[in-house]
């Protein structure tokens, strides 16, 4: 009698296994598949900047489940983590400041004024600088972390838009653009030191993990360039998607993803994922309406776009080469970054942030420690 009652509890489990079910402490439960599966093996936070909606989401990568909203930046255009996890840089592109938030508390630590319309932020790898792209200025800001100044300003090209820090922190790569150039900071004399001819509008730059190569998004020219960091020189250009904005290198360097975002009346919807060894074009994936912001966690599994005309971040996982999650956010999602930390506290659904008021068109700067 037992072992009938065996091979009908085996007949049990394999019907409701075929049905998508598993015994989860003697309760049929239901796996999640596609683009419905809620867990991930990622662990950390994915920071969001809601361009039109004034507000920050942060969601956990877990559970790709939002955890709060920020409200209070006018126009957050980008935001970018630090080094250390624990703080998150904004920028307020409608009132040109920069924002400095603790990722675990959510409190407001302190705002910096900028030059005109800021557009991406980075932080150095030492945790010491900021530095903004100012695009109707056609400046850098060099921020003080520690006294929350503005301590130097930078020219650069036409439009400065993406920036990023080499892997040895020694030169800041940024693209402008309203030009056809790729400006070089030395972040050690804080000045530009050279510009390099990639072609018509790029828009966002990406290292190699090795510092060998830098990409860049060439929106003008529907095209991604690959520029040698030694001779500062173009080594090729390849065609994508139409529209790139933000490229992204997997930590492990194996591909280059490109987010190509059209135009609000003709929107793109897919992500090129180029192999950095071939450089070509291996899969074009459908992430969303408007595909802007990408950004991949450490383990290079998963990658995470912002669908800008969508209103959703995508969760692309590059094993499968298959979006696997979309998660609603605020209106036109912009800026994307992620963090290691994963929110312990239990914030509330919405948070608003206390900045301080402008004066004149003008903020002074507020340290908050």
């Amino acid at each position: 009698m037992r072992k009938r009652t065996l091979i009908i509890s085996i007949v049990g489990l394999m019907a409701l296994a075929g049905l998508g079910f598993v015994i989860i402490n003697g309760t049929p439960a239901k796996i999640a598949t596609g683009e419905n599966s809620s867990l991930s093996t990622a662990q950390g936070t994915i920071w969001v900047a809601n361009e039109d909606g004034g507000s920050v989401t942060a969601i956990d990568a877990r559970t790709n489940k939002v955890v709060t909203t920020l409200s209070g930046i006018a126009g957050p255009h980008n935001l970018q983590i630090a080094p250390d996890q624990r703080s998150l840089w904004v920028v307020s592109g409608e009132n040109s400041f920069a924002a400095e938030i603790d990722s675990q508390t959510m409190a407001l630590r302190g705002t910096v004024p900028t030059g005109m319309t800021p557009a991406h932020i980075v932080v150095s790898l030492d945790g010491r600088t900021a530095y903004t792209t100012n695009g109707d200025a056609n400046t850098v800001s060099v921020i003080d972390i520690e006294s929350m100044n503005s301590v130097a300003t930078i020219g650069v090209g036409a439009g400065p838009h993406g920036l990023r820090p080499s892997p040895d922190g020694k030169w800041i790569y940024l693209a402008n653009v309203k030009g056809t150039t790729l400006s070089v900071i030395d972040t050690a004399k804080r000045k530009k030191v050279s510009d390099i001819e990639v072609g018509k509008s790029p828009a966002q730059v990406g290292f190699s993990p090795d510092g060998r190569y830098v990409y860049a998004s060439i929106n003008g020219e529907n095209a991604v360039a690959k520029v040698n960091v030694a001779s500062r020189t173009l080594v090729e250009k390849i065609t994508v998607g139409v529209g790139p904005i933000q490229v992204f290198v997997t930590p492990d360097g194996k591909y280059l993803l490109v987010a190509n975002q059209g135009t609000a009346a003709q929107p793109s919807k897919t992500v090129s994922v180029i192999d950095t060894a071939t450089f070509k074009v291996v899969q074009n994936i459908t992430t969303g309406m408007g595909a802007h912001g990408v950004v991949v966690e450490p383990s290079s599994r998963y990658a995470y776009i912002t669908n800008i005309y969508g209103n959703d971040v995508a969760v692309l996982d590059l094993s499968q080469m298959k979006i696997v999650a979309r998660i609603p956010v605020g209106s036109k999602p912009n800026g994307i970054t992620f963090s290691t930390s994963t929110v312990t506290t239990s914030p509330a659904p919405l948070i608003e942030l206390p900045i301080p008021k402008m004066t004149n068109g003008n903020m002074n700067s507020m340290n908050m420690e």
